[in-house]
């Protein structure tokens, strides 16, 4: 979602200014950050403070962001250098923001559902597409409702015609981006037609040109049956879910307020292996939440162990304010630390088990990425990065890899054809 915002952002300056890779040589700054956990926090200041020593005379520092959502004026009185500050829900503003001294907006209720966003793509290939803004959950540990506000979805048809001229300008792949996109349609700014995500999928793949579709992320609790099939189903719907665990345990689960059981979880992991042999899912953990137990984090480790995932994003718990986990008291770091330890360990080992199996097999891989060492890389159906020898010819194309070769994170082959 960052990287779409600041491609938005690109495609609202792009009349006014050129991209460089130097930054002593540009007139304008842009940070866009992240606030889910604490470090990137930390870390936003130390960087303004290494641009400011760099910057040429004149030039501008904008703090984007979810980070700028949460801090606002703070910013500019930890960093009085800085020049603007620009909320997550207000990156339209963005024009306005360069051009007025010490601009501040930061409103997370600001409605851009309907914004008619400039064309800019970071990459030719793959097009990623907002389909909604905000979040309605209310988990216990999750500052993003306070930096992106509430859920508003993105009418179908500027989806749609969005996907359209992304195919019509080379891109095979729509990647599709919200909160909780299979929520989709629950809700619109003004009125229009009914569609819920399933339906949405279904409209997309109809559209001409494109060959793949990805999405990030869907919540565990809206994977009802309808879902499931149209996903299983699709040919054109890449056969990789991302469904946030956060934890095994059905009582912290209950604390972080996710709204399903570890048993719902399960089921529709399980279900969904079943349908669809060829998955890869991936999922994020959060381990040491205040009121794990011991035993809550073996549940965790069951569901590890009984789902495989073929990727995890975990972090040890990191307090956010403006959520209801701020100020519980937190485990200690020695045991938050060896869980985490724990628990990646083990998925290490599963991993590559599940890597080592790949060996042999035909993938069908999108090239989109050239590597060291005369590589060039690109992903299966099914998510897996492939790299192959080779030239930027095959950037854009999709052609059949013979597995040859498998590290933890990357597999390797030769085209076939």
């Amino acid at each position: 979602m960052n990287v779409r915002d600041s491609e938005h952002i690109v495609a609202e300056l792009k009349d006014e200014y050129k991209l460089t890779d130097d930054i002593s040589k540009a007139d304008l700054i842009l940070i866009n950050t992240c606030s889910v956990r604490e470090k990137p926090v930390h870390k936003l200041f130390s960087e303004i403070g290494a641009f400011n020593k760099v910057r040429k005379n004149g030039s501008k520092i904008g703090v984007c962001g979810c980070t700028a959502s949460h801090l606002g004026e703070e910013i500019f009185n930890k960093a009085p250098f800085v020049d603007f500050v620009l909320g997550a829900r207000n990156v339209s503003k963005i024009s306005e923001a360069v051009k007025t001294p010490k601009f501040i907006s930061t409103d997370i209720n600001y409605d851009e559902s309907e914004f008619a966003f400039g064309e800019f793509r970071g990459s030719p290939y793959k097009a990623f597409v907002n389909i909604m803004i905000g979040c309605d959950k209310k988990c216990s540990y999750c500052i993003v409702p306070q930096t992106r506000g509430k859920e508003i979805s993105i009418p179908a048809e500027i989806i749609l015609n969005e996907a359209s001229k992304a195919v019509q300008n080379g891109a095979k792949e729509i990647f599709l981006l919200g909160q909780n996109v299979n929520n989709y349609g629950k809700f619109f700014s003004s009125r229009h037609e009914k569609m819920d995500f399933s339906d949405l999928l279904v409209k997309i793949s109809e559209i001409k040109g494109v060959e793949r579709i990805r999405f990030t992320s869907p919540h565990p609790l809206h994977m009802d049956d309808k879902f499931l099939d149209i996903f299983t189903s699709n040919p054109k719907i890449c056969k990789s879910m991302h469904m946030p665990l956060q934890s095994g345990s059905t009582k912290v689960l209950r604390d972080m307020r996710r709204g399903y059981d570890k048993e719902w979880f399960l089921n529709r992991a399980l279900r969904l292996r079943k349908m669809c042999p060829e998955v890869s899912i991936s999922t994020d953990i959060i381990v040491a939440y205040p009121t794990e137990s011991e035993d809550d984090f073996k549940d965790t480790m069951e569901v590890l162990n009984e789902v495989k995932f073929e990727q995890i994003f975990s972090f040890k718990f990191s307090p956010r304010p403006l959520t209801a986990a701020e100020n519980l008291p937190l485990i200690d770091n020695e045991i938050a630390s060896k869980r985490l330890e724990i628990l990646q360990s083990r998925h290490n080992e599963i991993l590559d088990e599940i890597m080592k199996n790949q060996v042999g097999k035909i993938f069908d891989v999108y090239f989109e990425e050239l590597r060291a060492n005369g590589e060039v890389a690109g992903r299966s159906f099914s998510n897996f990065l492939v790299s192959v020898k080779g030239s930027e010819d095959l950037l854009g194309k999709i052609l059949p890899v013979r597995i040859e070769k498998a590290s933890r994170m990357v597999l390797y082959g030769k085209i076939t054809a």
